[in-house]
């Protein structure tokens, strides 16, 4: 399997676990909605592990103390639309004080391109976190053009976050923009001939909205 500086292989037990039933054609559209944003949150644990921190002084119950929160910058999580949507509740539950844009992509189905309808992410992009989140990084066409995006309106911190990656989509993000790095619970073999992902899991799209 060809190896990429960009991408980084979230291996955890549990989430290698949820992540077969995620696959399963047997899996139901409400267990699949489950699976994707538990898989989310346990992603997003691993991907904000080295967000900067500062001191806080606090009291508690027994004495005053010195601890750590989150130093300035604010997590905005972008699902891109429709199937990235099914991941944000997961990390909203682990992070309630994120917010939230919207960036509308959807692949024509005979050219295979990213074509865009929506566009909306919270003011000054140059002073927050983003994190960038879609099931599926397939051809890379979408997650490129989502984060050029971001990039044009003064985003400088990204950090891209699928459930299940093919190598052409990761190497389309590095050659596009190598200073974003890509989460996956995994690294697929390749895309099939209709550019879905192999082994994979399907349209996620469809599935989590049972939906075509």
């Amino acid at each position: 399997m060809e190896r990429f500086e960009n991408l980084h292989l979230i291996e955890h037990a549990l989430i290698q676990h949820k992540l077969t039933y995620l696959r399963d054609i047997n899996t139901s559209k409400k267990k699949f909605r489950e699976l994707v944003e538990e898989l989310s949150m346990l992603m997003a644990y691993e991907v904000t592990k080295d967000l900067p921190l500062e001191e806080k002084e606090i009291e508690t119950p027994l004495e005053k103390m010195t601890g750590k929160v989150i130093r300035g910058k604010k997590l905005t999580v972008v699902p891109i639309l429709r199937a990235g949507l099914g991941m944000v509740d997961g990390i909203i539950n682990l992070i309630p004080s994120a917010r939230v844009g919207h960036i509308g992509l959807y692949r024509d189905h005979d050219t295979f391109k990213p074509v865009e309808y929506y566009f909306k992410v919270p003011q000054q992009p140059e002073d927050r976190d983003f994190l960038l989140v879609d099931p599926m990084l397939a051809t890379g066409g979408s997650a490129v053009a989502a984060t050029s995006y971001l990039k044009k309106i003064g985003a400088k911190a990204i950090k891209f976050l699928c459930i299940v990656a093919a190598p052409p989509g990761v190497r389309a993000m590095l050659e596009a923009h190598p200073d974003v790095p890509v989460y996956a619970a995994a690294l697929d073999r390749e895309l099939n001939d209709h550019a879905y992902i192999l082994p994979g899991l399907g349209d996620a799209g469809d599935r989590l909205f049972g939906t075509k």
